[in-house]
């Protein structure tokens, strides 16, 4: 299997940044088999929703929401995947949840929560 941790996350005033990170680790063979990594968010009462996306030739995507203010990114060979979040809106608290695609299995991590205070 994969299992992915996720670090970063925290309290941060309004305007103010954090960055993420999420390695992967456990069987070769699967973790090679990733294609798509990204971050999710859920905020309370609310359905997960997609942030970012980057893809391991790095292409990315991103929501309409944080473009401009967060940017992804990825080292292949630590099997690492980052968000560099700033600007941050008291909008963006949510639990980030990191995402990972092999094939057609779905992998999460556990999730960090961020706090954006004002």
């Amino acid at each position: 299997q994969v299992q992915l941790v996720e670090s970063g996350g925290g309290l941060v005033q309004a305007g103010g940044s954090l960055r993420l990170s999420c390695a992967a680790s456990g069987i070769i063979f699967k973790i090679l088999s990733i294609n798509t990594m990204g971050w999710y968010r859920q905020a309370p009462g609310k359905q997960r929703e997609l942030v970012a996306t980057i893809t391991r030739a790095g292409s990315t995507n991103y929501a309409d929401s944080v473009k401009g203010r967060f940017t992804i990114s990825r080292d292949n060979a630590k099997n690492t995947v980052y968000l560099q979040m700033n600007s941050l809106k008291l909008e963006d608290t949510s639990v980030y949840y990191c995402n990972a695609l092999g094939g057609s299995t779905n992998y999460w991590g556990q999730g960090t929560q961020v706090t954006v205070s004002s």
